[in-house]
């Protein structure tokens, strides 16, 4: 007869644990330093991998039903936006603008997480890491897919999409300011990467890029964008409590990890905060319908999100960073300072920019009571009374590159707005140049590294940036003009002003037909 036996039914805990760990084995052939060899390099010290604390628990099998319903869910909603015209929906052409920045500068950063992930959890001997890596490298490269099948459907009418992201955020000179991010990400241990991609990526830049960006999407009429947007954020919720756990778990395994992690949490905050400058750029200036000032989404997304993640960590000795003093002055200008750049830079840039008209200096003015009209708009006129006169003015210069952050020294003094910030420092015998104390800190820490930059104006000096054939000793050598054809820009077509170009008049045409028709 066979006995009742009374089994206890697992927890959510248990359950995952046992669906999930056992699956490592010390090795033999060779031993586990050997295999692992990225564990130990950084000065991280882990005593027991078993108290990793997988914070959503997910299964493979649970992780593949969940994503394929928000796949068809998502690609409905891209369907029905292409076979209805949805382009046309949108309230103006400038707006793509920030789609075709957000194209080239974004998707293919996530498409790089995707392997960064994937190399991390390689790299890890535990194997509770090793399966949330595992996880997180599959939403990357679903997210790079996303974003990039989301905003093709532009490419069919409109100018600037064509080089493909790829192609450019490998040689476009702005571009190189998200790029060396990931590259100095992708080249550090993998505890860093955690900290540099978990942390500042998906906290400090996720929540200012994806939240605020969609919003515009939405209030702009831009569907398929909000559709990928809010596809990807319910990934993004899980990013960034994996880097908040793996900040704790170091934390907790090892008293020495604590000056290991402040450094990377100092180093990664100040560059996550130096690529938000394009956010914000796009935020205050390339959406026709705003949503909030870069001002505000600070205050709101970091100021007071990042204040109660820092008050969660004060208790592990972790202190908040001492860049944050300067991006309370920064918030101030950093929009600004950005925009007036790439107008002044239109010629060599993929995508059309403009003078914001009296209603949106009036808003800017608004939004930016002590500073705008003080330092900005002055500069705006000027170039609107050139511009009536026929003399637009463009910037033939090549500027001085920041040489960890990468772009031009255009940012100001924190005690004076008409000063540009300029940091000095010595290596070997040569001299490096920065643009705020932030990054001549993070230069300083590890010069051997950042002396290795790919500065686009240096390699355009050094005649790196033209096509395959190029002699630049013939008569009447055009630089300008062959380094916008290696970059695959298309001179008067896909660059310099909006105002007059073919998106302009191709929506207006496209726009008074659609309306005329119902």
């Amino acid at each position: 007869m066979d006995m009742k036996t009374n089994t206890k039914k697992l927890g959510l805990k248990e359950k995952y644990a046992h669906m999930t760990r056992g699956l490592g084995w010390e090795t033999t052939y060779q031993p586990m330093d050997k295999v692992f060899p990225q564990a130990a390099f950084e000065g991280i010290k882990i005593h027991d991998w078993e108290k990793w604390e997988d914070p959503f628990r997910l299964t493979m099998d649970a992780y593949w039903k969940y994503q394929a319903e928000k796949e068809r869910k998502l690609y409905a909603v891209l369907d029905a936006f292409a076979q209805n015209n949805g382009h046309l929906g949108i309230t103006d052409a400038r707006y793509l603008n920030a789609v075709k920045l957000f194209l080239t500068g974004i998707s293919p950063l996530e498409y790089v997480a995707h392997r960064g992930f994937a190399a991390a959890g390689r790299n890890f001997p535990g194997v509770g890491p090793r399966v949330a890596c595992l996880m997180q490298s599959i939403d990357e490269i679903r997210h790079a897919q996303t974003q990039i099948h989301a905003l093709s459907n532009y490419n069919k009418f409109y100018e600037g999409f064509h080089a493909g992201a790829a192609h450019q955020i490998e040689r476009v000179w702005y571009l190189s300011v998200p790029k060396s991010f990931f590259d100095d990400a992708f080249s550090a241990g993998p505890f860093e990467w955690m900290i540099a991609i978990g942390f500042s990526f998906e906290y400090v830049l996720t929540n200012l890029l994806f939240v605020p960006f969609m919003s515009g999407a939405a209030y702009n009429g831009d569907m398929a964008t909000v559709t990928f947007g809010f596809s990807a954020q319910s990934d993004e919720a899980r990013h960034m409590t994996l880097g908040l756990e793996c900040i704790k778990f170091m934390l907790e395994q090892d008293p020495d990890n604590l000056p290991i992690v402040q450094k990377w949490i100092d180093k990664w905050a100040w560059r996550g905060i130096r690529v938000l400058t394009l956010v914000g750029m796009m935020m205050d200036y390339m959406l026709p319908k705003r949503v909030m000032s870069w001002k505000e989404a600070w205050e709101i997304y970091f100021e007071q999100n990042g204040g109660a993640l820092f008050n969660d960590l004060a208790k592990y000795g972790i202190k908040v960073p001492d860049c944050i003093t300067q991006c309370t002055v920064d918030k101030e200008h950093i929009s600004h300072q950005a925009w007036a750049t790439f107008y002044q830079y239109a010629h060599a840039s993929a995508f059309h920019t403009w003078l914001p008209n009296d209603e949106e200096m009036d808003w800017l003015s608004a939004k930016y009571p002590n500073t705008f009209d003080k330092y900005y708009r002055p500069r705006y006129e000027k170039w609107r009374e050139m511009a009536d006169k026929g003399e637009r003015f463009y910037n033939n210069t090549l500027p001085m590159l920041c040489q960890v952050c990468q772009i031009p020294m255009v940012f100001t003094e924190p005690d004076d707005p008409t000063k540009i910030c300029y940091r000095e420092s010595d290596y070997q015998g040569e001299k490096y140049h920065t643009c705020s104390d932030g990054c001549k800190h993070i230069f300083d820490d590890e010069p051997e590294k950042y002396v290795q930059a790919w500065l686009p104006v240096h390699q355009i000096y050094q005649g790196n940036c033209f096509p395959e054939g190029t002699d630049p000793t013939v008569e009447g050598f055009d630089p300008m003009a062959k380094v916008l054809e290696w970059y695959h820009v298309e001179n008067g077509k896909d660059n310099l002003d909006y105002e007059g170009s073919g998106d302009q008049a191709n929506f207006a045409a496209w726009r008074g037909a659609a309306t005329q028709n119902t």
